[in-house]
């Protein structure tokens, strides 16, 4: 039931915006009553910063299936960097109204977005390692302090409001490239 109340308020937010998503529409359009849909999302704040959550696991569920992937670390690494950069682009382009629901939650409820990074970082992390046990990433002295450190790197390929102003992707896909081919170099050569 929570799933198909979220679906249904993800629909009704991207048709009339988050000012106007609000428990009692959610119950109208799946034809309940609005106590019934309290029981599983408490409130208005809560039932919106759900639905973010959810639009910004897809974002992780796909990275990560990648950090998990049987292939060469430094490969993972560069297909994360670029997938990432595509679903941001895809959503600034595609998903606009989420995407401004998404930065209203967030001046709320800051910790979603933080939640996000730290498990976006943590996904790189987990590459990093993988490529320091099997060779492919060899000069990486603190895994955690390279991730924030390629995160940040590239963060004007992965945040949103960059990512809007930078640009045709073609241009975006080549910058980008550009910069991973930096980070590998300093991470992949011998020491």
């Amino acid at each position: 039931m929570r799933a198909r109340i979220l679906d249904t308020a993800e629909t009704l937010l991207r048709r009339h915006g988050v000012g106007k998503l609000n428990v009692v529409d959610v119950a109208r359009a799946l034809n309940m009553s609005h106590g019934n849909v309290y029981r599983h999302v408490p409130s208005k704040a809560a039932l919106r910063a759900a639905v973010v959550h959810r639009w910004l696991e897809r974002v992780s569920d796909q990275t990560g299936a990648i950090a998990r992937k049987e292939a060469p670390a430094d490969q993972r690494l560069v297909e994360w960097l670029r997938t990432l950069a595509a679903i941001k682009r895809r959503k600034v382009t595609e998903d606009a109204e989420l995407l401004e629901a998404a930065a209203s939650v967030v001046r709320d409820m800051p910790e979603i977005l933080d939640e996000h990074a730290a498990l976006l970082t943590g996904q790189v992390i987990r590459i990093l390692e993988a490529g320091m046990a099997d060779g492919s990433l060899t000069r990486i002295a603190d895994p955690s302090m390279t991730a924030v450190a390629i995160l940040n790197a590239t963060t004007r390929f992965h945040h949103p409001a960059m990512v809007a102003n930078a640009g045709p992707p073609s241009e975006q896909m080549r910058a980008l490239d550009g910069v991973i081919s930096l980070v590998m170099a300093g991470i992949t050569q011998p020491s």
